[in-house]
């Protein structure tokens, strides 16, 4: 622990110090304010924060209080803080890349490169993140530096380490040489019902938020085995009904329809990915009352990658890039008009970290106007998250997570790619 600890010592000590500003009286002029996503937008506003959060806001543009800050972005469109609800802040490589970087990288570096992560992501605009996977604990040390105010960065849900069956889309040790198994920390891999009780137990005594579990095959898989299901129902049943036990929500990736009707009979709560949504899907999303998260812009990704090198993957793995890449938006095509609930997703880490808002543009794309793309990344997350009386839209008593673009979003959702300020709990970090 202390070892961890000193790794973020010297950056703590130099983002500690804005934190202080909290305590002060601070008003933010708005030209126009999305307050509450999904409703009309407000004209010329007020934001007026006390102690890090939204103490009122006032119509027109004023000065508040005597002896208030006051940060003047009557020229802006301001907004709630995004959120993004599938990251992997401890890695931005892939394909062979991130083979390499997982067998050369030390825990110290892990942190590191974590942090730098987050910060790039609050930098976009995206003020809190579910992190859907990290091996080492970097991430769940760093959630707690952030809410203890030592570090700014954003809010973090994670899920600790991902859980699948053996061999399954999260065996670390799938493609290494055999006897450099025994290194792998297996703890997340399960067989049998006992088994994956064993496993979301593991997680919980990590102190996770959220477990992260996969039912099918992935794209990044170093395994011939497809992306169908992987998992028997009782396996699943198991995994759900032990996480739900401890009040946690279950985030599955799946790709194929069976692993993915097999996750939401089981009550999943999220669907990460979806990218073979059938019509049993979409009954059993609006039955359970479960998420889909599309994560278009992991294909962004694939895309530049390839571009820079068209070996960076596997032939296993290409064949599968290649298939997300044409598939990409088909099931957000039909579970958004249907009434499915979206919640904006990017699995950044596969695309890159801080250009978390490329999801907009795709969102839209497949389907999604401007503003249910917004609600996604704020009132619709936040619900998903547990975070909605932080998070997710601006009011009396929420967190004072704002942020700010030249341009109107409702029209041209591509300015959220050009975050202007940025503004965490009070405190403002661009």
């Amino acid at each position: 622990v202390m070892k961890k600890i000193a790794l973020f010592a010297p950056l703590v000590l130099a983002l500690a110090a804005p934190l202080s500003a909290q305590t002060a009286v601070t008003v933010v002029q708005a030209g126009r304010l999305l307050d509450r996503p999904g409703q009309a937008p407000r004209g010329p506003s007020t934001i007026v924060i006390k102690d890090g959060r939204v103490a009122e806001i006032l119509p027109g543009i004023v000065t508040g209080p005597a002896g208030a800050r006051i940060i003047n972005l009557s020229d802006k469109f301001v907004l709630p803080g995004l959120i993004d609800s599938h990251v992997h802040l401890d890695s931005d490589a892939g394909g062979d890349a991130a083979l390499l970087e997982g067998v050369t990288s030390s825990d110290a570096t892990t942190a590191y490169r974590t942090l730098g992560n987050a910060q790039k992501t609050l930098m976009a605009g995206f003020t809190t993140v579910r992190n859907l996977g990290d091996g080492t604990g970097a991430t769940l040390a760093l959630r707690d530096f952030v809410a203890s105010g030592q570090i700014l960065g954003p809010r973090i849900v994670d899920a600790g380490r991902s859980i699948s069956t053996t061999s399954g889309h999260m065996d670390g040790t799938l493609s290494l040489a055999e006897d450099l198994h025994s290194a792998i920390n297996q703890e997340n891999l399960c067989d049998g019902v006992e088994s994956c009780r064993h496993a979301i137990r593991m997680q919980i005594r990590r102190g996770v938020d959220v477990i992260k579990i996969a039912t099918t095959g992935g794209v990044n898989s170093r395994i011939g085995a497809g992306l169908g299901r992987q998992i028997f129902d009782d396996e699943v049943k198991a995994l759900v009904d032990t996480a739900h036990l401890y009040k946690k929500k279950v985030a599955v990736h799946a790709h194929g329809q069976d692993g993915i009707n097999a996750a939401l009979a089981a009550g999943a709560d999220s669907i990460e990915h979806g990218t073979m949504l059938d019509d049993e899907s979409i009954k059993l999303f609006k039955k359970v009352g479960s998420y889909y998260v599309p994560t278009l812009s992991t294909v962004n990704g694939y895309l530049e990658r390839l571009k820079a090198n068209p070996n960076a993957y596997p032939p296993d793995v290409l064949a599968k890039v290649q298939w997300r890449i044409g598939v990409t938006g088909k099931s957000l095509e039909k579970a958004y008009p249907a009434g499915v609930k979206i919640a904006f997703g990017t699995d950044a880490g596969v695309s890159k970290h801080g250009r978390n808002a490329d999801e907009f543009e795709l969102l839209v794309k497949h389907g999604m106007s401007p503003m249910a793309a917004i609600q996604a990344a704020t009132v619709n997350a936040a619900d998903l998250l547990g975070v909605s009386k932080d998070a997710g839209s601006l009011e009396p008593g929420k967190a004072a997570d704002i942020i700010a673009v030249a341009g109107d979003p409702l029209t041209d959702v591509t300015v959220l790619k050009s975050v202007r300020f940025v503004m965490k709990g009070g405190v403002v970090a661009k």
